[in-house]
Protein backbone atom coordinates (compact mmCIF):
# COMPACT_ATOMS: atom_id res chain seq x y z
CA UNK A 1 0.00 0.00 0.00
CA UNK A 2 1.32 3.13 -0.95
CA UNK A 3 1.21 6.04 1.85
CA UNK A 4 1.66 9.47 1.67
CA UNK A 5 2.11 11.43 4.97
CA UNK A 6 0.88 15.46 4.35
CA UNK A 7 2.46 17.88 6.48
CA UNK A 8 3.65 21.63 6.51
CA UNK A 9 3.60 24.83 8.31
CA UNK A 10 0.50 25.42 10.16
CA UNK A 11 -2.02 27.80 8.26
CA UNK A 12 -0.19 26.40 4.51
CA UNK A 13 -3.38 24.09 3.26
CA UNK A 14 -2.03 21.11 3.69
CA UNK A 15 -5.61 19.69 4.43
CA UNK A 16 -6.64 20.81 0.97
CA UNK A 17 -3.51 19.17 -0.34
CA UNK A 18 -4.56 16.51 1.27
CA UNK A 19 -7.62 15.82 0.08
CA UNK A 20 -6.79 16.80 -3.48
CA UNK A 21 -3.85 14.14 -3.11
CA UNK A 22 -6.76 11.72 -2.58
CA UNK A 23 -8.66 12.41 -4.92
CA UNK A 24 -6.47 12.54 -7.64
CA UNK A 25 -5.74 8.73 -6.39
CA UNK A 26 -8.84 7.83 -6.55
CA UNK A 27 -9.47 9.13 -9.94
CA UNK A 28 -6.35 7.64 -11.32
CA UNK A 29 -8.02 4.32 -10.47
CA UNK A 30 -6.38 3.01 -7.14
CA UNK A 31 -8.97 2.60 -3.63
CA UNK A 32 -7.79 5.89 -1.81
CA UNK A 33 -8.68 5.68 1.87
CA UNK A 34 -8.02 10.05 3.26
CA UNK A 35 -7.35 10.49 7.28
CA UNK A 36 -7.51 13.73 8.67
CA UNK A 37 -8.42 15.37 12.06
CA UNK A 38 -9.77 18.23 10.17
CA UNK A 39 -13.22 18.23 8.14
CA UNK A 40 -12.73 18.67 4.44
CA UNK A 41 -15.61 21.00 3.54
CA UNK A 42 -16.00 19.13 0.04
CA UNK A 43 -15.77 15.63 1.26
CA UNK A 44 -18.44 13.99 3.99
CA UNK A 45 -16.02 11.85 6.46
CA UNK A 46 -17.41 9.67 9.53
CA UNK A 47 -15.24 7.89 12.63
CA UNK A 48 -15.42 4.67 9.88
CA UNK A 49 -14.67 4.82 5.93
CA UNK A 50 -17.22 6.96 4.29
CA UNK A 51 -17.35 7.24 0.13
CA UNK A 52 -17.00 10.32 -0.90
CA UNK A 53 -16.55 9.93 -4.35
CA UNK A 54 -15.56 6.83 -6.53
CA UNK A 55 -12.88 4.64 -5.42
CA UNK A 56 -12.27 7.18 -2.38
CA UNK A 57 -13.47 6.94 1.10
CA UNK A 58 -12.51 9.22 3.83
CA UNK A 59 -12.06 9.09 7.72
CA UNK A 60 -12.31 11.72 10.31
CA UNK A 61 -10.32 11.21 13.35
CA UNK A 62 -12.37 11.67 16.42
CA UNK A 63 -9.62 12.06 19.66
CA UNK A 64 -12.21 12.60 22.05
CA UNK A 65 -14.13 9.07 21.27
CA UNK A 66 -11.07 7.43 21.28
CA UNK A 67 -9.45 8.62 24.38
CA UNK A 68 -13.13 7.74 26.06
CA UNK A 69 -12.87 3.84 24.80
CA UNK A 70 -9.03 4.04 25.75
CA UNK A 71 -9.87 5.06 29.38
CA UNK A 72 -12.83 2.84 30.03
CA UNK A 73 -10.92 0.05 28.57
CA UNK A 74 -8.29 0.43 31.18
CA UNK A 75 -10.89 1.15 34.03
CA UNK A 76 -12.56 -2.00 33.21
CA UNK A 77 -9.09 -4.05 33.29
CA UNK A 78 -7.99 -2.38 36.38
CA UNK A 79 -11.36 -3.25 38.08
CA UNK A 80 -9.82 -5.48 40.63
CA UNK A 81 -7.32 -3.11 41.52
CA UNK A 82 -9.53 0.33 41.40
CA UNK A 83 -12.04 -1.75 43.97
CA UNK A 84 -9.15 -3.02 46.06
CA UNK A 85 -8.06 1.06 46.71
CA UNK A 86 -11.90 1.99 46.77
CA UNK A 87 -11.79 4.34 43.87
CA UNK A 88 -14.82 5.69 42.61
CA UNK A 89 -15.48 5.08 38.63
CA UNK A 90 -15.64 7.26 36.05
CA UNK A 91 -18.38 7.63 33.38
CA UNK A 92 -17.96 8.30 29.93
CA UNK A 93 -19.95 11.46 30.04
CA UNK A 94 -17.66 13.47 32.42
CA UNK A 95 -14.41 12.13 30.02
CA UNK A 96 -12.82 14.86 29.00
CA UNK A 97 -9.81 14.13 26.89
CA UNK A 98 -6.37 15.33 27.57
CA UNK A 99 -3.28 17.08 25.98
CA UNK A 100 -1.67 14.08 23.98
CA UNK A 101 -4.89 12.13 23.07
CA UNK A 102 -5.07 13.26 19.52
CA UNK A 103 -1.84 12.01 18.84
CA UNK A 104 -2.44 8.33 20.23
CA UNK A 105 -5.93 8.62 18.17
CA UNK A 106 -4.10 9.01 14.87
CA UNK A 107 -1.94 6.44 15.71
CA UNK A 108 -4.86 3.83 16.30
CA UNK A 109 -6.33 5.34 13.34
CA UNK A 110 -3.14 4.38 11.33
CA UNK A 111 -3.01 1.16 12.70
CA UNK A 112 -6.43 0.07 12.04
CA UNK A 113 -5.58 1.14 7.62
CA UNK A 114 -2.17 -0.79 8.33
CA UNK A 115 -2.97 -4.26 9.27
CA UNK A 116 -6.71 -3.72 11.79
CA UNK A 117 -10.49 -4.14 10.55
CA UNK A 118 -9.69 -2.06 7.75
CA UNK A 119 -7.06 -3.11 6.31
CA UNK A 120 -9.91 -5.88 4.53
CA UNK A 121 -11.14 -3.02 2.52
CA UNK A 122 -7.57 -3.30 0.06
CA UNK A 123 -6.64 0.53 -0.12
CA UNK A 124 -4.11 0.99 -2.73
CA UNK A 125 -3.20 4.33 -1.44
CA UNK A 126 -3.27 5.98 2.19
CA UNK A 127 -3.44 9.68 2.69
CA UNK A 128 -2.77 11.11 5.90
CA UNK A 129 -3.30 15.11 6.80
CA UNK A 130 -1.08 14.90 9.50
CA UNK A 131 -0.46 18.10 12.25
CA UNK A 132 1.58 20.71 11.67
CA UNK A 133 5.39 20.08 10.81
CA UNK A 134 7.21 20.31 14.04
CA UNK A 135 4.27 18.29 16.00
CA UNK A 136 4.03 15.59 12.65
CA UNK A 137 7.56 14.84 13.59
CA UNK A 138 6.94 14.56 16.65
CA UNK A 139 3.98 12.29 16.63
CA UNK A 140 5.82 10.01 13.42
CA UNK A 141 8.21 9.17 16.05
CA UNK A 142 6.17 8.42 19.15
CA UNK A 143 5.80 4.64 18.19
CA UNK A 144 9.37 3.77 18.65
CA UNK A 145 9.74 6.21 21.78
CA UNK A 146 6.49 4.60 23.38
CA UNK A 147 7.70 1.20 22.44
CA UNK A 148 11.08 1.39 23.96
CA UNK A 149 9.32 3.00 27.13
CA UNK A 150 7.31 0.01 27.33
CA UNK A 151 10.69 -2.81 26.63
CA UNK A 152 12.08 -0.71 29.73
CA UNK A 153 9.30 -0.22 32.17
CA UNK A 154 7.90 -3.77 31.35
CA UNK A 155 10.66 -6.16 29.93
CA UNK A 156 9.01 -9.49 28.70
CA UNK A 157 11.39 -11.79 30.70
CA UNK A 158 9.86 -10.23 33.57
CA UNK A 159 6.55 -11.50 32.21
CA UNK A 160 8.00 -14.89 31.41
CA UNK A 161 8.40 -14.73 35.04
CA UNK A 162 5.62 -14.81 35.97
CA UNK A 163 4.81 -18.47 37.65
CA UNK A 164 7.30 -16.94 39.96
CA UNK A 165 5.26 -13.59 41.13
CA UNK A 166 3.93 -14.89 44.12
CA UNK A 167 7.09 -16.00 45.68
CA UNK A 168 8.64 -12.85 44.55
CA UNK A 169 6.01 -10.60 46.20
CA UNK A 170 6.47 -12.37 49.18
CA UNK A 171 10.47 -11.89 49.00
CA UNK A 172 10.09 -8.22 47.67
CA UNK A 173 7.04 -7.49 50.05
CA UNK A 174 5.05 -5.41 47.62
CA UNK A 175 2.26 -6.96 45.12
CA UNK A 176 3.73 -7.98 41.67
CA UNK A 177 1.98 -6.40 38.53
CA UNK A 178 -1.01 -8.35 37.69
CA UNK A 179 -0.82 -10.87 34.15
CA UNK A 180 -3.32 -8.38 32.53
CA UNK A 181 -0.75 -5.28 32.66
CA UNK A 182 1.88 -7.23 30.46
CA UNK A 183 -0.76 -8.34 28.48
CA UNK A 184 -1.95 -4.92 27.86
CA UNK A 185 1.70 -4.20 27.21
CA UNK A 186 2.11 -6.67 24.37
CA UNK A 187 -1.09 -5.79 23.31
CA UNK A 188 -0.19 -2.10 22.59
CA UNK A 189 3.74 -2.99 21.62
CA UNK A 190 1.94 -4.98 18.54
CA UNK A 191 -0.21 -1.85 17.78
CA UNK A 192 2.36 0.59 17.67
CA UNK A 193 4.96 -2.30 15.93
CA UNK A 194 2.12 -1.89 13.18
CA UNK A 195 2.39 1.19 13.32
CA UNK A 196 6.31 1.86 13.13
CA UNK A 197 6.20 -0.30 10.40
CA UNK A 198 3.88 1.79 8.48
CA UNK A 199 5.73 4.38 8.17
CA UNK A 200 9.27 3.22 7.68
CA UNK A 201 7.78 1.17 4.67
CA UNK A 202 9.65 1.89 1.59
CA UNK A 203 7.03 2.85 0.20
CA UNK A 204 5.69 5.47 2.92
CA UNK A 205 6.65 9.15 2.00
CA UNK A 206 5.92 12.69 3.10
CA UNK A 207 4.61 15.27 0.98
CA UNK A 208 5.46 18.76 2.35
CA UNK A 209 2.83 21.87 1.78
CA UNK A 210 3.90 25.32 2.44
CA UNK A 211 2.92 29.23 1.05
CA UNK A 212 6.13 30.75 -0.61
CA UNK A 213 7.56 32.64 1.77
CA UNK A 214 10.49 33.22 4.14
CA UNK A 215 9.08 31.97 6.92
CA UNK A 216 7.72 29.10 5.62
CA UNK A 217 11.27 28.46 3.71
CA UNK A 218 12.91 28.31 6.87
CA UNK A 219 10.64 25.94 8.22
CA UNK A 220 10.65 23.60 4.98
CA UNK A 221 14.96 23.35 5.54
CA UNK A 222 14.58 22.77 9.21
CA UNK A 223 12.19 20.01 8.90
CA UNK A 224 14.49 18.25 6.09
CA UNK A 225 16.55 18.07 8.53
CA UNK A 226 14.43 16.24 11.34
CA UNK A 227 12.92 13.79 8.39
CA UNK A 228 16.51 12.87 7.34
CA UNK A 229 17.23 12.26 11.14
CA UNK A 230 14.08 10.08 11.27
CA UNK A 231 14.98 8.17 7.99
CA UNK A 232 11.27 9.82 6.20
CA UNK A 233 11.31 10.24 2.58
CA UNK A 234 9.52 13.49 0.79
CA UNK A 235 8.17 12.53 -2.15
CA UNK A 236 6.85 16.38 -3.56
CA UNK A 237 7.69 19.97 -1.98
CA UNK A 238 3.62 21.31 -2.85
CA UNK A 239 3.87 25.26 -3.35
CA UNK A 240 0.39 26.23 -1.92
CA UNK A 241 -1.50 29.43 -3.23
CA UNK A 242 0.76 30.34 -5.69
CA UNK A 243 -0.42 33.88 -7.77
CA UNK A 244 -0.53 34.35 -11.26
CA UNK A 245 3.06 36.10 -12.10
CA UNK A 246 1.81 38.36 -15.08
CA UNK A 247 -0.67 41.11 -13.01
CA UNK A 248 -1.46 44.06 -14.64
CA UNK A 249 -2.08 45.44 -10.47
CA UNK A 250 1.26 46.03 -8.63
CA UNK A 251 0.53 45.02 -5.76
CA UNK A 252 -0.47 41.91 -7.11
CA UNK A 253 2.57 42.18 -9.41
CA UNK A 254 4.61 42.20 -6.42
CA UNK A 255 3.00 39.35 -4.31
CA UNK A 256 3.96 37.46 -7.15
CA UNK A 257 7.53 38.41 -8.14
CA UNK A 258 8.24 37.70 -3.98
CA UNK A 259 6.97 34.08 -4.62
CA UNK A 260 8.32 33.53 -7.41
CA UNK A 261 11.48 34.37 -5.97
CA UNK A 262 11.10 31.50 -3.35
CA UNK A 263 9.96 29.42 -5.66
CA UNK A 264 13.54 29.42 -7.43
CA UNK A 265 15.10 29.08 -4.13
CA UNK A 266 12.96 25.98 -3.61
CA UNK A 267 13.80 24.66 -6.96
CA UNK A 268 17.33 24.92 -6.28
CA UNK A 269 17.67 23.30 -2.90
CA UNK A 270 14.98 20.45 -3.16
CA UNK A 271 15.57 19.37 -7.14
CA UNK A 272 16.48 17.21 -8.84
CA UNK A 273 15.80 14.45 -6.12
CA UNK A 274 12.34 16.46 -4.83
CA UNK A 275 10.17 17.87 -7.20
CA UNK A 276 8.95 21.22 -6.26
CA UNK A 277 4.89 21.29 -7.63
CA UNK A 278 2.64 24.79 -7.58
CA UNK A 279 -0.81 24.52 -6.66
CA UNK A 280 -3.01 27.69 -7.85
CA UNK A 281 -4.33 30.65 -5.15
CA UNK A 282 -8.05 29.78 -6.26
CA UNK A 283 -9.05 33.05 -5.11
CA UNK A 284 -11.10 31.28 -2.37
CA UNK A 285 -11.17 28.89 0.12
CA UNK A 286 -11.63 25.73 -1.69
CA UNK A 287 -15.18 24.21 -1.04
CA UNK A 288 -16.53 21.86 -3.55
CA UNK A 289 -15.04 18.73 -5.41
CA UNK A 290 -14.38 20.93 -8.42
CA UNK A 291 -12.23 23.29 -6.78
CA UNK A 292 -10.12 20.22 -5.57
CA UNK A 293 -10.22 18.91 -8.70
CA UNK A 294 -8.33 21.66 -10.27
CA UNK A 295 -5.65 21.50 -7.53
CA UNK A 296 -5.29 17.46 -7.50
CA UNK A 297 -3.87 18.07 -10.82
CA UNK A 298 -0.72 18.60 -9.76
CA UNK A 299 -1.06 16.82 -6.52
CA UNK A 300 -1.26 12.87 -8.59
CA UNK A 301 1.00 10.22 -6.22
CA UNK A 302 2.22 7.01 -7.99
CA UNK A 303 3.11 3.80 -7.71
CA UNK A 304 6.71 3.78 -7.08
CA UNK A 305 8.75 2.65 -4.00
CA UNK A 306 11.04 5.36 -3.62
CA UNK A 307 12.84 4.00 -0.63
CA UNK A 308 14.04 6.08 2.59
CA UNK A 309 17.31 7.15 0.79
CA UNK A 310 17.75 10.00 3.51
CA UNK A 311 17.81 6.85 6.39
CA UNK A 312 19.84 4.76 4.23
CA UNK A 313 22.70 5.35 6.59
CA UNK A 314 25.79 3.16 6.24
CA UNK A 315 29.37 1.97 7.66
CA UNK A 316 32.85 2.67 6.35
CA UNK A 317 35.44 0.91 7.26
CA UNK A 318 39.29 2.22 7.61
CA UNK A 319 42.61 0.66 7.52
CA UNK A 320 43.13 1.31 11.26
CA UNK A 321 39.65 -0.96 11.64
CA UNK A 322 37.34 2.19 12.48
CA UNK A 323 33.93 2.61 11.85
CA UNK A 324 32.45 5.19 10.31
CA UNK A 325 28.82 5.05 10.87
CA UNK A 326 27.27 7.24 8.53
CA UNK A 327 24.08 9.57 8.20
CA UNK A 328 22.71 11.66 5.76
CA UNK A 329 21.61 15.06 7.60
CA UNK A 330 21.10 17.56 4.49
CA UNK A 331 20.95 21.19 6.06
CA UNK A 332 22.09 19.86 9.53
CA UNK A 333 24.30 22.81 11.63
CA UNK A 334 27.41 21.27 13.37
CA UNK A 335 26.74 24.00 16.13
CA UNK A 336 22.76 22.02 17.01
CA UNK A 337 24.05 18.40 16.77
CA UNK A 338 24.77 16.50 19.76
CA UNK A 339 25.64 12.77 20.14
CA UNK A 340 25.61 10.83 23.80
CA UNK A 341 26.20 6.97 23.74
CA UNK A 342 24.45 5.42 26.75
CA UNK A 343 24.87 1.39 26.29
CA UNK A 344 23.92 -0.04 23.23
CA UNK A 345 22.20 3.20 22.10
CA UNK A 346 23.16 6.43 20.35
CA UNK A 347 21.31 9.34 20.98
CA UNK A 348 21.30 11.84 18.49
CA UNK A 349 19.97 15.36 18.67
CA UNK A 350 19.71 17.75 15.28
CA UNK A 351 18.11 21.31 16.51
CA UNK A 352 14.84 21.00 18.06
CA UNK A 353 14.52 16.94 16.78
CA UNK A 354 15.74 13.80 18.40
CA UNK A 355 16.45 10.32 17.86
CA UNK A 356 17.29 7.01 19.62
CA UNK A 357 19.10 4.56 17.12
CA UNK A 358 19.46 1.38 18.39
CA UNK A 359 23.42 0.18 17.64
CA UNK A 360 24.36 -2.87 15.29
CA UNK A 361 26.34 -5.26 17.04
CA UNK A 362 29.14 -4.48 15.50
CA UNK A 363 29.20 -1.40 16.62
CA UNK A 364 28.15 -2.40 20.22
CA UNK A 365 31.67 -3.64 20.53
CA UNK A 366 32.88 -0.01 20.09
CA UNK A 367 33.64 2.73 21.48
CA UNK A 368 32.42 6.17 19.92
CA UNK A 369 36.14 7.80 19.24
CA UNK A 370 34.71 11.23 17.59
CA UNK A 371 32.21 12.46 15.01
CA UNK A 372 32.21 14.74 12.09
CA UNK A 373 29.50 17.23 9.75
CA UNK A 374 31.05 17.03 6.04
CA UNK A 375 28.50 17.88 2.69
CA UNK A 376 25.03 16.73 5.18
CA UNK A 377 26.90 13.78 6.32
CA UNK A 378 27.16 12.91 9.77
CA UNK A 379 29.72 10.08 10.28
CA UNK A 380 30.56 8.99 13.57
CA UNK A 381 33.40 7.19 14.56
CA UNK A 382 33.76 3.67 16.31
CA UNK A 383 36.75 2.39 17.67
CA UNK A 384 36.46 -1.71 18.38
CA UNK A 385 37.11 -2.09 21.96
CA UNK A 386 39.20 -5.41 22.94
CA UNK A 387 37.62 -5.49 26.09
CA UNK A 388 33.97 -5.81 24.82
CA UNK A 389 34.75 -8.50 21.82
CA UNK A 390 33.51 -12.16 22.80
CA UNK A 391 36.41 -13.95 24.09
CA UNK A 392 37.78 -17.22 22.29
CA UNK A 393 38.65 -20.11 23.72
Amino acid sequence: MRTVLVTGPGGAGRTTVAAATALASARSGRRTLLVSADAVPALPAGAEPTEAAERLECVRVDSAAHFRGELLDLQERASGVLDLLGANRLDAEELTELPGSAQLAVLHTLRRAAEGDWARHGYDVLVVDLPPLTDALALLALPGQLRRYLRRLLPRERQAARALRPVLAQLAGVPMPARWLYEAAARKDAELAAVEALIEDAATTVRLVAEPGPAAGEALSAARTGLALHGLSVDAVVAARVLPRHSADPWFADLAARQEKCLDQWHQEWEPGTPVRETPHLGHEPRTVDDLAVLAETCATDDRSPGHAEDSWWTERADDGVISWCLPLPGAVKEDLKLVRRGDELLLTAGPFHRIVRLESALRRCTVSGAALTDGVLRVRFTPDPALWPRTR
